[in-house]
């Protein structure tokens, strides 16, 4: 992994929830990070691994989730085509909404734009979902929502 002295302004989060090719899901979520790397994304900044059980269906294999602080010459669009490349490369397929995957990478923030999408930025949902907000305000507590202007901190105590 690259660093930089940089304060992140583009965030993507990282789940899994089973096994890819690699291994278990710490170990794909890692192969992810150094396959974005390795495609000139500099990684800024990566939260610990959080466990958080699947969702809608807690009966589903629990999640691993992270965050990753980065830095990209990418356009939205092109960073977006880069996380659904290195999903495929660890075994995502596309199925039913929600169900169980190798690798999920979703683009949270691109330097506070707001955009109807392609992509939708902010992450239409990242408000609300704790497996994002506590990997986020753990690497950037300070971050602000482009819409709402609240605090990761903010958001993740109003779901609390």
């Amino acid at each position: 992994m690259t660093s930089s002295n940089r304060e992140p302004n583009i965030f993507i989060a990282l789940g899994a929830n089973i096994p890819s090719a690699l291994g278990p899901p710490d170990v794909t979520l890692m192969s992810a990070l150094k396959a974005l790397a390795g495609a000139g994304v500099t990684i800024q900044c990566v939260s610990r691994l959080h466990q958080t059980p699947a969702w809608p269906d807690p009966s589903d294999p629990p999640f691993t989730n992270a965050v990753a602080g980065i830095e990209t010459v990418l356009k939205p669009m092109e960073l977006m085509a880069l996380l659904h490349k290195v999903e495929t490369d660890h075994g995502r397929t596309r199925s039913t909404k929600n169900a169980p995957r190798t690798l999920d990478l979703d683009l949270i923030d691109y330097q506070g734009l707001v955009q109807d999408g392609p992509p939708i930025l902010p992450h239409p949902r990242m408000a609300e979902r704790r497996f994002v907000l506590e990997p986020l305000a753990e690497i950037a507590p300070g971050w602000r929502h482009p819409v709402s202007g609240r605090s990761a901190v903010e958001l993740l105590a109003s779901i609390t």
